[in-house]
């Protein structure tokens, strides 16, 4: 059983995110799903973003590290989207980290370590090829320089669309196909953490 600590994306706390972590649960991992938005839901891209900009991208990581100091330390860090800050930071700084799954969204190693990636935390990024936050904001390409550094630790995965959220199933930008095949990737990352 893998422990995952969870972060949701912009939109904040959905049905979609909350039934993704149920499907690693019923595969029989431990997933940890923190509300960083403290209830709060918004029902798009720009409205969640207007929310973090009010109460600071630097609260929206800090609210992360608070909720992963009280967990176990060998977690598995994922994240969607905005979650992704958190997740990554976390993968790539706290000690114990046994992998990172970043959906949608990832970040220059730079940002968090002088040191890159860290050696044997494997990782995998999932996003779609025409995703204009993801392919055209710089996303990508941390991605492919990630898989770059980390021979044998990252994978990238690029799903046909152009869709930012394409796994969160309560989202009207769901792709089931996609999300589906994400699915099963994750699970079987998951099995591997844990054996």
């Amino acid at each position: 059983m893998a422990e995952v600590l969870l972060f949701h994306h912009s939109l904040g706390l959905t049905p979609g995110v909350e039934a993704f972590a149920e499907t690693l649960r019923e595969a029989g991992n431990t997933v940890y799903l923190p509300d960083l938005y403290e209830g709060r839901t918004f029902p798009d891209i720009d409205s969640g973003m207007a929310y973090v900009r009010e109460i600071g991208f630097d609260t929206v990581r800090k609210r992360g590290v608070a909720v992963a100091d009280g967990l176990p330390e060998e977690l598995v860090f994922a994240g969607f989207s905005l979650g992704v800050v958190p997740a990554q930071m976390l993968a790539q700084t706290r000690e114990g980290a046994r992998g990172a799954l970043l959906f949608s969204s990832c970040v220059p190693t730079s940002e968090f370590s002088d040191d890159g990636w860290p050696l044997g935390v494997p990782v995998q990024v999932h996003g779609m090829d025409a995703d204009p936050f993801f392919a055209d904001e710089g996303d990508l390409d941390a991605a492919r320089a990630l898989v770059e550094a980390a021979p044998g630790e990252a994978e990238l995965f690029l799903y046909p669309g152009d869709q930012h959220l394409f796994a969160d199933a309560s989202l009207p930008s769901y792709d089931e196909h996609a999300a589906r095949l994400l699915t099963e990737r994750v699970i079987r990352f998951l099995d591997g953490v844990r054996g």
